[in-house]
């Protein structure tokens, strides 16, 4: 199967701690790099993961919250340097286009490439971005400014070629697309043999859900059917339910009550708040409600399978 991993970059809440940055992910799709949120250091992250930084061909970013964005500017900086040429896409709340103007106006003049925006609503899902192989559709969040989290589906894809057969009915290789595509083969005599016995069945389509800071949403459930992997925020444990309230953030249990009324195949967790000198005790409580929970932590790779 072609590659889809997710690449944590940052997986902490708003106050820097020595153990985690602030929010940042790089998810890889079929030799595709999408960045999800931009928190301050993701650059350096990004050198670390060895990831081909100029190579990140658009950012999604989920909120205007500095922990999400901060590092957007830089970053760009850090491409005209580089001497990018590839145009980079945006998708954002519509908030964010004239702030990062006046930045880059002031910082980035000179780029060899567009940083084209598209302005994101944050209140119903919409597909914001397709290709061949893949959608991305928004997640609408209940935080404290508009917010949204992102699906990452892969569409379905042709069924394989059975070389056995091939070599058998010695198809040459120029019918082999459309075979794929539903052809059936017809032998020098005749006899049609069905496209069902040259193929086996596609992979099935993977998704992944980047939810980033929210309050607990009863019905978020239904938007993520079929997801493999869900990111979810777990800012604080069951001792700080009430924050969790007051500033619109979930626990680590109720972010693994979403994970199992979606029924979904795994829960990471993170944005975890620096109250928590050792994460162990949201997974602890997340696994209590859905067993196959990680932890989210700088320098993974989670493959979505």
């Amino acid at each position: 199967m072609e590659p889809f991993v997710v690449h944590v970059l940052g997986c902490g809440s708003a106050t820097p701690t020595p153990r985690h940055m602030a929010s940042a992910q790089v998810v890889e799709v079929r030799g595709k790099l999408f960045l999800v949120d931009c928190a301050e250091g993701t650059q350096i992250q990004l050198r670390r993961s060895r990831l081909a930084m100029c190579s990140i061909q658009a950012v999604f970013i989920s909120h205007l919250h500095g922990d999400h964005f901060f590092g957007l500017i830089g970053l760009i900086s850090t491409f005209g340097l580089l001497g990018r040429q590839r145009d980079l896409h945006v998708y954002a709340p519509a908030t964010l286009e004239k702030i990062l103007r006046k930045q880059m106006d002031m910082f980035c003049y000179g780029l060899e490439f567009e940083v084209v925006f598209h302005a994101v609503d944050t209140t119903q899902p919409t597909v914001i971005y397709e290709d061949r192989s893949l959608t991305v559709t928004t997640i609408p969040l209940q935080h404290r400014v508009p917010c949204a989290g992102f699906l990452f589906r892969e569409k379905e894809g042709l069924p394989h070629i059975r070389r056995d057969m091939i070599d058998f009915y010695h198809i040459p290789v120029c019918q082999i697309n459309n075979i794929k595509a539903g052809a059936d083969w017809v032998t020098d005599d005749g006899t049609v043999v069905p496209h069902a016995r040259l193929v086996t069945p596609a992979d099935c389509p993977r998704a992944y859900a980047y939810c980033s800071d929210t309050r607990y949403i009863p019905t978020l459930h239904e938007q993520l059917k079929g997801v493999n992997l869900l990111y979810h925020e777990s800012t604080y444990g069951d001792d700080q339910r009430a924050n969790a309230e007051k500033y619109c953030h979930s626990t680590a249990r109720e972010a693994a009550m979403v994970a199992r009324d979606a029924g979904v195949g795994q829960l990471m967790l993170g944005h975890y708040s620096a109250r928590y000198p050792d994460e162990k005790v949201l997974l602890a409580q997340a696994q209590e409600v859905f067993p196959n929970t990680i932890l989210s932590d700088e320098g993974m790779h989670v493959k979505v399978e």
